[in-house]
C-alpha cells in the first residue's frame, strides 16, 4: 500500500481523487492547498504527490516539491489544459499531467505507472550498486603515488570536453578508466561506445566507424550506423589507435576537426558531437618517424596525455587489486574463498607481471577455480615465466607462433587467435574482446581449428 498526498483545495476534486484511489493506497489530503506543502514534504515520505495546479505562475512550486523530494513522483492535475504548460510543468521534474475533468481510471492508471516507474528507478539503483564494474574514482585502487597522480588528473579532465590521450602497456586498465572519465562528465546520460582498433581489417573497421551505405561494397545488403553516429552526444573510445591504418587517421582528423564525415559509399555529410579518449600501447613518437602515424593526429589526440604504470611499478596497490578481483571471481563462480595465503601474496609481490591487471585477473580466476579450500593457496597459482625483455617492454601480442608465414586463409586465422590467446594468458573471453569478436565465435573457431590448453577444463 502506497503513501499519496493529495494537494487539492476543490472538495469535490478531492472526493473524485479519493474514490479512484479507493482502498488501495492510504491517501491523505491536504486542505490547505499550496499554503505549507513544502514544509509537509520535507518532514513525511510520500510514494506519490498528486498537486493540483491552479495558475501558470505557480508551476514553479512543482520544481520546488520535485528538488525537496527527488525520490517521489509528482502528477499535476489542473484545469488548465494548455500544451505549453504542460511542457513546463514536465520540465520541472513532473512524472505526469493530468487535465480536467478525468475519471477514476485515469487517476488509478497514472498513479500505478508513477509507482511502477519509481520502483524500476530504485531496482536499476540498486543493480548499478551491485555490478562489478562500478565507474567511480573513488572506489579505484590508488594506493602508489603514481596511480593517485593519474586519478586526480583524470578527475579533473572528466569536467572537461578535453581529447584525452591514455598510454600504458596491455592490461593496465586503460579501458575501464575511459569509462570512468564518461560516467563522470557531463555526457553521462549519453552513449559510450568503445572500439578496438587492433585485429581488424581496414574495410571493415571503416565500415565500423562510419557506417556504410546499402550496396556500397559485397555484403552491404542494407545501410549500417557507425559507431560515430551511435555516440553522437557522448563519448567514444578508440583503444589501440597506433594500430589505425594512416587512411583511416585522415578521416578520424576531419572528425576531430570538423565533427564530420561520410558512410561509406555515401555522399551525405553527416554532423556529430563526440568526445575522443584514445589510448595505445605502442610509442607514438617512434610510430611517427617510421611513417606508420600521421603527426597532425598526434598533435590533434594528444591534448590531454596521461601514462598509467605498470602494476610491477605500483606494488603498493596489489594486494588491494588482488583482493577485489578474488571477489569478483567468487561471485561469478559461487565459491567461499576468502582470501590468499601469505606466501601467495609474497609470489604476487615477486612477480614482474607482464600482463599488469589483465594478467592478475586470469591467475586468480583459475586459482578460484582449482582451490578447493577457504583460502588460496600456492599450489593452485600459476605464474608462468617472465623473460626479461618481457617486463621491460611488455609487448602486446607476443610472438608464439612458428618462424614461417601462414600459407593459407585458415593459417593465418589461426595465428590471429594463437596470439590473442597468448596474449590474454589463454582467457577466451579477454581474447574475444582483443580480437573484437563474441566469445561464442570465438569458440566455435577454436573447435573448427582443434586448439587446447591444459588450463581450460575440458582439456583435463
Amino acid at each position: 500500500m502506497a503513501r499519496v498526498l493529495i494537494i487539492e483545495q476543490d472538495s469535490k476534486w478531492q472526493h473524485v481523487l479519493l474514490r479512484g484511489l479507493g482502498k488501495a493506497h492510504e491517501s491523505l489530503v491536504w486542505p490547505d492547498g499550496e499554503a505549507g506543502v513544502l514544509s509537509k514534504v520535507t518532514r513525511e515520505a510520500f510514494d506519490v504527490i498528486l498537486f493540483n495546479l491552479i495558475a501558470d505562475e505557480r508551476v514553479q512550486l512543482v520544481e520546488k516539491i520535485c528538488r525537496v523530494s527527488p525520490s517521489t513522483p509528482v502528477i499535476v492535475t489542473s484545469h488548465i489544459d494548455r500544451a505549453d504548460l504542460v511542457v513546463r510543468a514536465i520540465k520541472c521534474g513532473a512524472f505526469d499531467y493530468l487535465p480536467k475533468p478525468y475519471s477514476d481510471q485515469k487517476i488509478r492508471l497514472a498513479v500505478d505507472r508513477a509507482l511502477e516507474h519509481q520502483s524500476q528507478k530504485n531496482e536499476l539503483d540498486y543493480l548499478r550498486r551491485q555490478q562489478d564494474v562500478l565507474y567511480d574514482f573513488d572506489s579505484i585502487v590508488a594506493e602508489s603515488p603514481s596511480m593517485k597522480h593519474v586519478i586526480g588528473m583524470l578527475k579533473k579532465l572528466s569536467g572537461s570536453d578535453s581529447t584525452i590521450l591514455i598510454t600504458g602497456e596491455t592490461g593496465t586498465g586503460k579501458s575501464f578508466l575511459s569509462g570512468t572519465v564518461h560516467f563522470n562528465s557531463c555526457r553521462r546520460k549519453k552513449p559510450f561506445i568503445k572500439i578496438n582498433c587492433a585485429n581488424i581489417s581496414e574495410t571493415l573497421l571503416e565500415s565500423e566507424l562510419f557506417g556504410h551505405e546499402k550496396g556500397a561494397f559485397t555484403g552491404a545488403v542494407k545501410t549500417r550506423v557507425g559507431r560515430f553516429e551511435q555516440a553522437n552526444g557522448g563519448t567514444v573510445f578508440l583503444d589501440e589507435i597506433g594500430e589505425m591504418s594512416p587512411n583511416l587517421q585522415a578521416k578520424l582528423l576531419r572528425v576531430l576537426e570538423d565533427k564530420s564525415f561520410e558512410r561509406v559509399g555515401g555522399n551525405q555529410t553527416l554532423r556529430v558531437d563526440v568526445r575522443i579518449i584514445a589510448a595505445t600501447n605502442r610509442i607514438l613518437e617512434d610510430l611517427i618517424s617510421e611513417g606508420k602515424f600521421r603527426e597532425d593526429l598526434y598533435y590533434r589526440i594528444n591534448v590531454a596525455r596521461v601514462h598509467l604504470p605498470p602494476l610491477r611499478e605500483r606494488k603498493k596497490c596489489l594486494e588491494s587489486i588482488a583482493g577485489h578481483l578474488l571477489g569478483k571471481s567468487c561471485r561469478q563462480m559461487k565459491k567461499p574463498v576468502s582470501g590468499f595465503s601469505p606466501e601467495v601474496l609474497e609470489a604476487f609481490r615477486d612477480y614482474g607481471w607482464p600482463g599488469n591487471i589483465r594478467q592478475l585477473a586470469n591467475v586468480i580466476e583459475l586459482a578460484v577455480l582449482l582451490e578447493e579450500s577457504g583460502i588460496i593457496q600456492r599450489g593452485s597459482v600459476t605464474l608462468p615465466e617472465v623473460a626479461p625483455s618481457q617486463v621491460a617492454s611488455a609487448p602486446a601480442v607476443p610472438a608464439v607462433l612458428p618462424k614461417q608465414e601462414p600459407r593459407s586463409l585458415d593459417d593465418h586465422e589461426k595465428s590471429l587467435i594463437l596470439r590473442a590467446l597468448e596474449a590474454n594468458f589463454w582467457s577466451q573471453k579477454h581474447a574475444a574482446a582483443h580480437l573484437g569478436i563474441t566469445p561464442r565465435a570465438l569458440n566455435y573457431k577454436i573447435r573448427k581449428f582443434k586448439i587446447v590448453h591444459p588450463h581450460w577444463r575440458k582439456n583435463k
